[in-house]
């Protein structure tokens, strides 16, 4: 085993946790605990992100059928989560090991305060050699403030966590050439330096019709992951001894490599936090003094303004042909942006009455995509 302690964060997928049926398969659930387990007797940190509270619900409650409203989504979520809690609690329990659920939502990762107390519970959860069994609020969760799939959730957790690895578990052996359930010809690809558009058309494809993530958003979640340091396989979870492999550097899956320089603390935030509320739009010269130069973003680079978003709030920074080329926290709102794009930094307060500093988005709050 690997001496050197990690952090790896295991996501479970439905069809990991149901074998493809229509209840939780314990006897595979004892057998990823006692993998977790072996992790953590090694020295090494793991948190659990896992997937199955509506199957767990339908289970418990003997398969009702339900009209499909979103009410009687969250019906199955509220009792499925405590059935799913418990057998965890049960199985990690037979192995001497606690448990800790945290239940999360966008609107958790949102709020810079929210981030930063979730940061530090998950934190005490892992000092007090607690392993922390993570799921989205469902139950409560509106469209406006959930991330949507358990992947990007894994991703997230991982950025709040400081995490070293994210294993991603499915029902594929990882991203292969072609869909392999259609194309007899597919190969499984190893290593991922670069996530590109081939590769995301590759991705494209659903997964099971028993959960809500299939490989595009695995690849999402690699993305938003592995540009925050953190090493993403993604595997077959019913794979022999896939957890412990992956610590011992043994090969299984998909493996995509981190982006080489960790961003730090504040800029996790950003890329991991607030959805962007809207589109700034920058010249050619801007878009070579942000990327190659480490430069701030000046209003005079700034062709057009779209969206609403308030001083402070999270912008996508696009190029003339509307590819995306950063994200960053504006010291302007939207309505301002429209009044001095363009405009020199000494203009500013000349066109507005007032201003927040000569950038529109400072270096320190700017993540290049």
């Amino acid at each position: 085993m690997n001496t050197q302690s990690q952090t790896i964060v295991v996501k479970l997928g439905t069809s990991v946790l149901t074998g493809g049926t229509l209840k939780l398969d314990r006897a595979h659930m004892v057998e990823l605990v006692r993998q977790c387990v072996q992790l953590k007797k090694a020295g090494h940190q793991v948190i659990v992100v896992t997937s199955g509270a509506i199957a767990a619900g339908r289970e418990h409650l003997n398969y009702p059928e339900l009209p499909k409203t979103m009410a009687n989504k969250q019906l199955l979520v509220a009792v499925g989560q405590s059935c799913l809690i418990q057998a965890w609690q049960s199985l990690f329990g037979i192995c001497g090991v606690d448990v800790g659920q945290m239940l999360l939502t966008r609107a958790d990762l949102d709020d810079r305060e929210r981030y930063l107390n979730a940061r530090d519970m998950l934190t005490a959860l892992l000092k007090n050699n607690i392993v922390p069994i993570v799921n989205e609020n469902d139950a409560v969760a509106t469209n406006e403030i959930k991330v949507g799939d358990n992947d990007n959730l894994s991703a997230l957790v991982g950025i709040l966590a400081g995490a070293d690895k994210l294993l991603l578990l499915t029902d594929q052996s990882g991203l292969f050439t072609a869909d392999p359930r259609k194309d007899p010809k597919a190969e499984l690809i190893k290593e991922v330096h670069t996530i590109d558009e081939t590769l995301r058309k590759i991705a494209g494809g659903s997964g099971t019709t028993l959960g809500t993530g299939g490989m595009a958003t695995k690849l999402q979640a690699a993305d938003v992951a592995r540009r925050a340091g953190i090493e993403v396989i993604i595997a077959a979870g019913s794979a022999e001894n896939v957890i412990t492999d992956v610590v011992n550097s043994k090969p299984q899956g998909t493996k995509f490599l981190p982006v080489e320089c960790a961003l730090e603390s504040r800029k996790r935030w950003i890329l991991a936090g607030p959805p962007s509320k809207g589109s700034i739009v920058i010249d050619d010269g801007a878009v070579n003094a942000v990327q190659q130069k480490g430069s701030s973003l000046l209003s005079k680079g700034i062709t057009e303004v779209s969206g609403h978003f308030i001083r402070g709030g999270v912008a996508k920074i696009v190029n003339t042909k509307g590819e995306l080329i950063a994200r960053g926290i504006s010291r302007y709102s939207s309505d301002d942006l429209t009044k001095i794009l363009g405009k020199h930094s000494q203009d500013i307060y000349a066109v507005l009455g007032y201003e927040y500093g000569p950038v529109a988005i400072h270096r320190d709050d700017l993540v290049l995509i």
